[in-house]
């Protein structure tokens, strides 16, 4: 390992390249996020229902 002082400039200057987002990009992809949370509850949710319903039919058709 180099020394760990050129290690820690080294890092500061990569630090200076990275591109971070702006506000409007973190705003979109944290709407997209909660968008998609919302879809895959929603169709889970009638999954389970679904599934639920046919169970309970087979039961009942077995008794």
């Amino acid at each position: 390992m180099k020394n760990p002082l050129k290690f820690i400039q080294e890092v500061k200057q990569e630090a200076f390249k990275v591109t971070w987002p702006t506000g409007k990009e973190t705003l979109q992809g944290s709407l997209m996020v909660v968008a998609m949370a919302i879809v895959a509850s929603i169709f889970f949710l009638l999954l389970d229902q679904f599934l639920n319903f046919f169970l309970e039919l087979i039961l009942k058709i077995s008794i």
